[in-house]
């Protein structure tokens, strides 16, 4: 069974279900603005990230042992730690919660993979790129720690 075949079967359809509650299942009145419960789970102090982080990992593994590529795998756990992330910064991360919307993202990625053969590959590159990314967060982060301690001491 070909890629095309094992996502479009019934055994993936409640990612699609679940992602939707997730982030898309309400609307604003008198606009197009969708939300899921997961920016609604995230106002709930110090423990609303986790169940919707949860969920998103299940919803990761689950694509990850259905065939998705090694590189889909690393943008969609990219998608994933991102939210995660920002959306636990009190307030600042509530916000983010309503406009990124890490499984509609993955959701997305994950058809393009299969209907349209796109994010295929080790992902050695987006790798790479993130290790250079940090290794230049890191050495800013230690710059500005070096620049602060002079400047007090």
């Amino acid at each position: 069974m070909d890629n095309t075949a094992t996502y479009s079967g019934n055994k993936l359809k409640w990612i699609e279900r679940l992602s939707g509650l997730l982030d898309n299942q309400f609307k604003f009145p008198g606009t197009n603005f969708r939300f899921g419960i997961d920016p609604l789970l995230n106002l709930i102090p110090f423990a609303g990230n986790l169940p919707g982080t949860i969920m998103s990992a299940v919803l990761l593994l689950t694509m990850a042992k259905h065939g998705a590529s090694r590189k889909i795998v690393i943008l969609m756990t990219i998608n994933v730690l991102i939210d995660a992330a920002v959306g636990s910064i009190p307030l600042i991360g509530q916000l983010f919660d309503f406009y990124f919307k890490a499984n509609a993202k993955n959701v997305r990625l994950l058809k393009e993979h299969y209907q349209e053969g796109k994010h295929t590959g080790s992902g050695k590159g987006v790798i790479a790129l993130i290790v250079l990314v940090l290794i230049i967060l890191f050495t800013l982060i230690g710059w500005g720690i070096a620049e602060l301690f002079k400047y007090l001491f």
